[in-house]
C-alpha cells in the first residue's frame, strides 16, 4: 500500500529553489513512480495561487491518480487553534497550523516541509504531538523532503 503523505507548500517552491533543489526533486520523481499518494488540501491550494507561474505549472501535471485532495473542516480549525492556544506557534502561524491539522485528521504518514521555523523543528513537533495525543489523534511525522532520498544498496 501506498504511503500517503502531505507536502506543503514550502516543497513545491522547493523545487525551484537553488539551495533546496537536489532534495525536492528526488522526492517528486518518487511521486512520479507512484510510490506515494500526496494529500492536496485547501490550504495549499490557496497559498499557490500566490506562486510562481512554474511553481502552478508543476502543480498542474502532478498525477490525479496520485492525489487526494482534502478540504478544511471545522475539526481542522479546532485543532489548528488548539495549536496556537497552547502556544506551539504564534497566531501569525495558523496556515502552518491548518497544514498540520489537516495531516494529522487526514492521517497522513508524513507531513513534508521546509518550513524549519514553524514545522520541521523538533520543540515545534513535540507541541503539535502533545496535543494530537491529547485530543485522541496519533502522532504525526513531520520531515523534511531530505529524509525521503533513497540510497542504493550497498
Amino acid at each position: 500500500m501506498r504511503q500517503r503523505i502531505y507536502i506543503d507548500t514550502s516543497v513545491f517552491g522547493g523545487l525551484f529553489d537553488e539551495e533546496f533543489a537536489e532534495y525536492t526533486l528526488p522526492l517528486f520523481e518518487r511521486l512520479n513512480n507512484d510510490e506515494f499518494i500526496v494529500l492536496f488540501s485547501t490550504v495549499t491550494q490557496d497559498e499557490l495561487t500566490n506562486a510562481p507561474e512554474k511553481v502552478r505549472e508543476f502543480v498542474r501535471k502532478i498525477k490525479v491518480e496520485s492525489t487526494e485532495f482534502i478540504e478544511t473542516t471545522e475539526e481542522a480549525i479546532e485543532l489548528a487553534t488548539e495549536y496556537i492556544a497552547e502556544k506551539v506557534v504564534g497566531q501569525t502561524s495558523f496556515a502552518d497550523c491548518l497544514h498540520i491539522a489537516l495531516a494529522t485528521i487526514n492521517r497522513a504518514d508524513f507531513l513534508i516541509s521546509w518550513n524549519f521555523k514553524h514545522i520541521v523543528n523538533v520543540q515545534r513537533i513535540r507541541g503539535y504531538n502533545a496535543i494530537n495525543i491529547k485530543n485522541g489523534y496519533k502522532q504525526l511525522e513531520i520531515r523534511s523532503p531530505r529524509e525521503f532520498e533513497k540510497y542504493e544498496d550497498d
